[in-house]
């Protein structure tokens, strides 16, 4: 295992001042890894879009059914967890090796408070391991050379990408770190990917003024991208059914779930 940075480190960096994505979307899927600010800036994001908690929900879900199902029906035994987010319950690792205890799990962030909570994601099983790495999703090189310290990058590794590109706000920087860490892994592994849009059919418009007033209050500013320049992220990859779709409609556990502007899909590489 990777030397691990320390608590301490994220400390230093914390600001609780203004509110932060890790930890607004905490408070949106009900976790308490949060502050007031972020309550402030959460509620009134909600008021405006209300469809937002939701997306929240919904791409959690959405990371379960995917997991099992690399996990499971694909015997995927590595991840690489780009954006991990505050630990919550049912993180990669823990649904991946409830089904395969050797699978490993490398987690990647730079958000200070995750970095503070990242102990919490190196606890697994003694036949896998999981790994937390401090860095940004803008130097995918590093991201790569530090997960080959815990992953063997010569073997299918399924490469999680949820609710991160939209960070990115040059789309073809996006679209270059999507396809640079593709390129680094065999065939046979999997790109998982979340995004939001302004699509209206999924209902996105109302994302425009709440995104706005996201990025005028608070930390990381964030795009949405239409299904185009999303479905680039998958260029020379074979999606999977149902393909690009909101990630609520993806292989959904219950009929008829309520579609969100947030697309989500799994594509294989060939």
């Amino acid at each position: 295992m990777s030397e691990a940075p320390t608590p301490a480190d994220g400390a230093a960096r914390l600001n609780t001042g203004v509110a932060h994505n890790a930890r607004v979307w905490n408070y949106w899927i009900g976790g308490k890894d949060n502050y007031e600010v972020d309550h402030r800036v959460g509620d009134h994001v909600a008021s405006m879009f209300p469809l937002i908690r939701d997306i929240a929900r919904a791409d959690r879900e959405f990371l379960g059914r995917a997991v099992r199902f690399l996990a499971g029906e694909r015997g995927v035994r590595q991840f690489l967890d780009i954006g991990t987010g505050l630990p919550t319950a049912e993180n990669t690792h823990e649904i991946a090796q409830r089904v395969a205890p050797d699978a490993r799990i490398v987690y990647v962030d730079n958000d200070p408070i995750v970095l503070i909570h990242a102990r919490t994601l190196l606890t697994g099983t003694s036949a896998g391991v999981t790994d937390y790495i401090d860095a940004d999703v803008h130097d995918p090189d590093a991201i790569l050379e530090r997960a080959a310290r815990t992953l063997d990058l010569t073997r299918p590794v399924a490469v999680m990408m949820l609710g991160i590109l939209n960070f990115v706000l040059d789309t073809g920087k996006a679209r270059e770190i999507a396809h640079r860490v593709m390129a680094a892994v065999p065939s046979g592994s999997y790109l998982v990917l979340t995004h939001p849009t302004f699509e209206p059919e999924l209902g996105g418009e109302g994302q425009i003024p709440a995104m706005r007033f996201w990025n005028e209050n608070a930390t990381p500013p964030i795009t949405a991208r239409g299904r185009a320049d999303i479905a680039a992220f998958f260029e020379g990859l074979d999606l999977l059914e149902p393909g690009l779709v909101s990630c609520a409609r993806w292989r959904p556990d219950v009929p008829d779930p309520v579609v969100v502007p947030q697309f989500g899909a799994v594509a294989v590489k060939p």
